[in-house]
């Protein structure tokens, strides 16, 4: 089984709200997307897991993803170790994909953080032939994918690039409007978050817009790096 790319979230919605435009116009141009999301996002304040998982379904059916699936890590305590690094490589080594997004490097939720660092290091060891690793009883061969980039989420860091995601955008609201416990909702009765403001709701256009100005397009979503990006020719530049 391969994909083009693989996309990992540490929570249900965060691929999503960092990438959904991107990843649905990667989808429309015949590229295969898998998401993975590392926790069931059982500790959030709102909703259940149970009703996640319906939402992040009916989100990936949105995007046009063509493969979801999730990891169950214990949502905020979670760590960076072989056990949790061995199951990130079997998902790499599954799907075999030639790009892996992830969580932004730094941000506002510890588990942002730690599921970035978790999948980066997993697709360097994923490369490995030496480590072993097995799903259904049959070996996997190494894979390493070519590149490893992070999307950007709750805090505005300087992204590396941007991808023009202009006429994506209506799809990527809808995608995460799909998590109807998670945003603003002026009728429910549930403790609000710093997630759940109407202000929040509107950041996701209002950041896109501001990204694609600064390349002269409607809407971008912004990514960093962590190695120097290369292009054959100064006009593969848009």
């Amino acid at each position: 089984m391969k994909v083009d790319i693989l996309a990992f979230g540490a929570h249900p919605d965060d691929v999503e709200l960092g990438a959904g435009a991107t990843i649905a116009k990667e989808i429309d141009l015949g590229k295969k997307v898998a998401i993975v999301d590392l926790t069931r996002g059982e500790l959030g304040t709102r909703g259940s897991a149970e009703i996640r998982h319906q939402e992040a379904t009916a989100a990936a059916a949105i995007l046009g993803v063509h493969y979801r699936e999730n990891l169950a890590f214990r949502d905020g305590f979670f760590v960076n170790d072989e056990q949790h690094q061995l199951e990130v490589i079997k998902m790499i080594r599954k799907y075999r994909p030639e790009i892996v997004l992830c969580n932004a490097i730094d941000d506002r939720h510890i588990d942002h953080g730690k599921g970035s660092k978790l999948v980066s290091d997993a697709c360097f060891l994923s490369g490995l032939r030496k480590i072993e690793t097995t799903v259904d009883g049959v070996a996997q061969e190494a894979w390493r994918p070519k590149v490893v980039y992070h999307y950007i989420q709750w805090k505005n860091i300087e992204p590396d690039f941007v991808v023009d995601v202009t006429g994506y955008m209506d799809k990527k609201v809808e995608s995460v409007l799909a998590y109807g416990t998670q945003f603003f909702d002026k009728n429910s009765k549930e403790p609000t978050t710093p997630i759940t403001s109407q202000n929040f709701l509107d950041s996701i256009t209002y950041r896109a817009q501001d990204l694609g100005r600064l390349i002269n397009k409607d809407f971008a979503e912004g990514f960093t790096v962590e190695r120097y990006l290369a292009v054959n020719t100064l006009a593969d530049l848009v």
